[in-house]
């Protein structure tokens, strides 16, 4: 790493000692102790947050300061910590530690794909040019998956944080769920009509390569267990789609083996086949990576109401299940009414990022519809995909203020 200014080491340590004051804060109390009644499956206090991830451009690079490449990075990240709770005021809990991850890398194919993007998008929308035009022709060209880790680039950049930071706030290494996305990195190679099609004219060569893929986790997962980079996933240590990793079912520490940490799996290329093409082509794979996880949080977009029945609710070891606006969300309530099964609602987005300003009645209507369908679950409500505020924080706040109170309303244990 680089020598970085006074000026960037003085920003980078204030925005340390803000994180720290919010971590000891009494509202962060409150806030774990809302995660930790999800933790132990109590139904009380859901947590509310509005994540940023889609318009980073509007709250986080608007307010860097660093000059330096190396030091904008860190700043990036000591800045999307504490924005939840800084301009927000949602339920994101604050470490007062500074948390960085093993440079991991796992890759199910040995093809990279060709995406394309217009000049003025950011995070959004992209097309994919084809590399697989035929499958039961080009398959072969998907061999050579692949994965790995980068010790020195991660020892030298805690190094590196720690001399800058580490009397503030000491770093901890954390680790996200397992992956497993099988269906989105094969879309992003064949094209979504490619990859449909190919459930028709070539399925046992579709079957070849999900094995071929499931078969590189697999020895991802080994992998991690052989070199000892499992960390342990429990408390605010991260989970796919923006979660965190609560429980008391996982050990906090050692872990040595993948099935002692939590998993995520999704698959919504697959949103629109029946369920029963999901159960052929999808589930098994899956379900060879579920048997390696200790639990499992599910979903991200897609329908997981119609597949609920007869394949999600077979994997015992699940404990969090994404329900996006697609489902039918009384539905999937009835199904996860009661159950250790954590209610993760994904509100519809239109509501905080049409123009002009919020609708409150309608707003308020459409959470009482979300709360009522969750209510005796253990619920989780976290906005996501949104793409804009208008560069307005203190819209976020009210949206999030709205939720809270519609959740306080409506929502029943």
């Amino acid at each position: 790493m680089k020598q970085i200014t006074l000026k960037d080491r003085e920003r980078l340590r204030q925005l340390a000692e803000k994180q720290k004051e919010y971590a000891f804060s009494p509202r962060n109390e409150q806030i774990l102790q809302q995660w930790k009644a999800l933790e132990t499956g109590k139904r009380e206090s859901p947590t509310v947050r509005l994540l940023f991830s889609n318009f980073v451009n509007e709250v986080i690079t608007p307010r860097m300061q660093c000059e330096s490449e190396d030091a904008r990075m860190l700043e990036y990240d000591l800045l999307c910590t504490t924005v939840g709770r800084e301009l927000f005021d949602d339920d994101t809990p604050i470490s007062p530690t500074f948390d960085m991850r093993w440079r991991t890398r796992v890759s199910p194919f040995g093809l990279s794909p060709k995406l394309t993007k217009l000049p003025d998008q950011k995070n959004t929308g992209y097309h994919i040019e084809p590399v697989i035009e035929d499958l039961e022709e080009q398959w072969e060209q998907l061999e050579g998956g692949s994965f790995g880790v980068n010790r020195e680039a991660t020892v030298k950049y805690r190094e590196w944080v720690e001399a800058l930071i580490g009397d503030i706030l000491p770093v901890r290494m954390v680790m996200p769920s397992l992956p497993g996305s099988l269906t989105n990195p094969l879309v992003h190679l064949m094209g979504m009509e490619n990859y449909y099609l190919s459930m028709y004219d070539c399925p046992e060569i579709l079957h070849k390569v999900m094995d071929m893929a499931t078969q590189i986790y697999e020895q991802y997962y080994n992998f991690l267990e052989a070199e000892n980079l499992l960390i342990p996933t429990v408390g605010i240590s991260p989970l796919h789609q923006e979660s965190f990793a609560f429980t008391n079912e996982l050990p906090a520490d050692p872990v040595t083996r993948t099935t002692q940490c939590w998993g995520f799996l999704e698959s919504q290329e697959t949103t629109a086949v029946s369920p029963e093409i999901y159960g052929e082509f999808v589930y098994p794979y899956q379900d060879r990576l579920v048997r390696r996880m200790g639990l499992l949080s599910y979903g991200c977009c897609e329908r997981v109401d119609a597949l609920w029945p007869d394949y999600l609710s077979k994997w015992k070891n699940l404990r969090k299940l994404s329900v996006s606006p697609f489902n039918n969300e009384p539905q999937v309530g009835e199904y996860l009414r009661g159950t250790n099964v954590v209610y993760y609602s994904k509100p519809r987005a239109e509501f905080v990022t049409n123009p002009g300003p919020l609708d409150e009645t309608a707003l308020r209507e459409y959470f009482r519809m979300v709360c009522q369908s969750a209510s005796g679950c253990l619920f989780e409500m976290a906005q996501r995909e949104v793409l804009t505020l208008f560069g307005d924080a203190d819209r976020g706040r009210r949206y999030v203020q709205i939720a809270k109170e519609c959740v306080e309303q409506y929502w029943q244990p």
